[in-house]
């Protein structure tokens, strides 16, 4: 099983990288990224983790981009983690993320619902560690607002709700452009949720890698609508279970959605030939 997106502690999943690594080796996953929103802080122990439970680890992101008011999550692979433009671009991105979620708290108040900003979000001020809006809803259903995070999220969190803010961020094709500056490869992250087919060829051109095909959220004949547009496009296809550990995130486990291996060979392939181009360009000059 290959499953290229995956979340920890260090944004808004449950688990902590080391917990992460054993549930998809129990899954019999042997290939992993940890994309964790807009921080590589658990780069670390989850690579040390993969290395001792016999996993392939591939360094990887998801970072919120945004354009015409809708996110757009790119998500970062084969990257250097310890890029100092990359980790000074991602340190503007959660001091972002820390203002949004203090915004919507206060909006939250405003409506009734008082919170503690300052215990929601202490974590947050951690070095790396990325806030989300789930760190809310589960606020939300801690003090009895709430059944579920899904149900904090449709009544309070969501687009359209009362509580939300939409987000300030780079947009995509900045994001690609970073991602490709700490060599990595940029693939957008579940199109389907993002529900504007017709930007991708706009991304493409714009020196987009790949496509999340295989995801929880797509049905098979949404998978093979992707795997089409790439093919189309001259990208590159990838996929995972987003495996978040809650149930705002759907019932997957590591692995539940798995990359085909042909797909990750041709993967690593297209990042082998970008870093030889590079290389050559490099030592021609």
């Amino acid at each position: 099983m290959i499953d290229l997106h995956t979340h920890t502690t260090a944004s808004d999943g449950r688990c902590s990288p080391a917990e992460l690594v054993r549930r998809a080796a129990v899954a019999g996953v042997t290939v992993l990224s940890v994309t964790d929103h807009d921080t590589v802080a658990a780069h670390p122990a989850a690579r040390a983790a993969c290395q001792a439970a016999g996993i392939e680890f591939v360094p990887g992101i998801e970072i919120t981009a945004s354009r015409d008011g809708a996110d757009v999550h790119v998500l970062g692979y084969f990257l250097d983690p310890e890029s100092p433009d990359l980790l000074a671009f991602l340190a503007e991105q959660r001091r972002r993320r820390i203002d949004r979620a203090r915004e919507m708290i206060a909006r939250l108040a405003a409506l009734g619902i008082p919170l503690d900003a300052d215990a929601i979000l202490e974590p947050g001020m951690q070095e790396g560690t990325s806030v989300g809006r789930p760190w809310l809803a589960r606020a939300l259903v801690a003090g009895g607002h709430a059944a579920t995070t899904t149900d904090a999220f449709d009544r309070w969190l969501s687009r359209g709700r009362p509580a939300f803010l939409p987000r300030a961020a780079a947009r995509p094709e900045e994001v690609c452009a970073r991602v490709h500056a700490a060599g990595g490869l940029a693939a957008i992250a579940h199109p389907a949720l993002v529900a504007r087919d017709e930007w991708i060829e706009e991304f493409s051109a714009a020196g987009l890698d790949a496509l999340e095909a295989y995801h929880v959220d797509h049905d098979a004949a949404t998978t093979a609508r992707y795997v089409s547009a790439a093919r189309r496009l001259g990208l590159s296809v990838t996929g995972g279970s987003d495996y978040h550990g809650d149930d705002a995130h759907g019932p997957s486990a590591p692995g539940s959605v798995s990359l085909p291996a042909d797909e990750y060979q041709l993967l690593v392939g297209r990042r082998a030939t970008i870093r030889a181009t590079a290389s050559g360009a490099a030592t021609s000059s």
